[in-house]
């Protein structure tokens, strides 16, 4: 999976369109953009071609590959008061991040929620997935696999979701789904309570 996830980030960048201490990984080209605040469970991360596993007050860099193992989590603390916390088997590519302007990430597997409080300037980030792009600005969302879909919550802010040629504006307290890779999202819907927390706890989050 890991090679599938540089490969489809190597093909889109040519169109144009992450078993010891991490201080053993080459970091001259990369800059460090935050830190593991919290690691449960098995967590790699790769780096220059190199694999490391990741423990709690870790840095993370441009660059980074971040992969969580079977019943594990990981909370990332990046720079401009951002985070993100990834849910069991995934995988997270953090292209590139550079704090209160925003950057490209690819979630290549498994659950995700990126979350910036409101009242912060908004960012510019793109996150690729196999289901689609989602364009974020300024906010806190879910995204990844739930109740058989690929699934998209809003719980404050907006995101521009484009898959299938259609594009959907989701806002607060909405969601989408995406049946499979090539579909275009259905129609938005408002989530219920009991959704919203079964998507967060996919994370390690509690509402």
């Amino acid at each position: 999976m890991r090679q599938g996830l540089i490969g489809r980030r190597t093909f889109i960048a040519g169109c144009a369109l992450v078993a010891g201490g991490l201080a053993a990984i080459p970091t001259q080209a990369s800059t460090v953009i935050g830190k593991a605040s919290d690691v449960r469970g098995k967590v790699n991360l790769k780096r220059a071609e190199k694999q490391e596993g990741l423990a709690t007050g870790g840095q993370i860099m441009d660059n980074d590959f971040v992969a969580t193992g079977s019943d594990s989590f990981a909370d990332l603390a990046l720079v401009g008061d951002t985070r993100i916390l990834l849910g069991s088997k995934t995988e997270l590519l953090l292209d590139s991040f550079i704090a209160g302007q925003g950057g490209t990430m690819e979630l290549g597997m498994g659950q995700m929620v990126f979350d910036r409080p409101e009242g912060l300037p908004k960012i510019d980030l793109a996150l690729r997935t196999t289901f689609g792009m989602i364009g974020v600005r300024g906010t806190k969302f879910f995204a990844g696999p739930n109740r058989g879909v690929f699934a998209v919550f809003v719980e404050h802010g907006q995101v521009a979701v484009d898959a299938g040629g259609v594009q959907r504006l989701v806002g607060a307290g909405e969601g989408i789904e995406i049946a499979k890779p090539g579909d275009a999202p259905n129609e938005i819907v408002k989530w219920k309570e009991p959704r919203i927390v079964e998507a967060y706890a996919s994370v390690g989050l509690k509402r």
